[in-house]
């Protein structure tokens, strides 16, 4: 009965990433342009709503307990890797989770793609109040394409021909 209990605790506190969720925020929609935005990446970088508007943009909201967003997430990294390397800028950004947190995440699931640990949620409010994960697909001029969300998680494919239909 112990177990059980310390199970069933364990499997609620690792939901609560994705559903923990409070009604503040913006609600970005398909057509609106990013949001001000500036984040300092795992590599020191900088990245603004200003850079993303140079290129074709993916932007990623994340928690590495979340579920949803471990299902997510190999399958952003498929698409960093294929892409990436064509000028799309990816820029995935945690809601409160600090970057040592993600590094040994990353690390320990064989993930490179750059990332911002946010310990707070002011970044993720300009663009959404509640889910993750949370997927924007941006034209050259920063006007979000395609948002993506939990319900359902994308597939490779849909981020693939999303992505593609906003390249050409």
């Amino acid at each position: 009965m112990k177990r059980f209990l310390i199970t069933s605790f364990l499997v609620l506190f690792m939901f609560s990433a994705c559903i923990k969720e409070k009604q503040t925020g913006a609600d970005m929609e398909v057509g609106d342009m990013l949001p001000d935005l500036e984040v300092v990446m795992n590599d020191g970088s900088v990245v603004t709503d200003e850079i993303l508007k140079e290129k074709v943009s993916v932007v990623m909201f994340f928690h590495t307990t979340c579920p949803d967003c471990q299902q997510a997430l190999p399958r952003m990294q498929q698409i960093y890797d294929e892409y990436a390397s064509k000028g799309v800028l990816f820029a995935l950004i945690s809601r409160e989770q600090d970057a040592a947190e993600i590094d040994s995440y990353f690390k320990e699931n064989r993930l490179n793609m750059p990332f911002s640990g946010q310990n707070d949620r002011k970044v993720y409010e300009k663009f959404a109040k509640t889910r993750i994960p949370r997927i924007y697909i941006n034209e050259k001029d920063g006007t979000i394409r395609y948002i993506f969300t939990d319900d359902p998680v994308p597939s490779y494919d849909e981020l693939k021909s999303s992505l593609e239909s906003v390249i050409r």
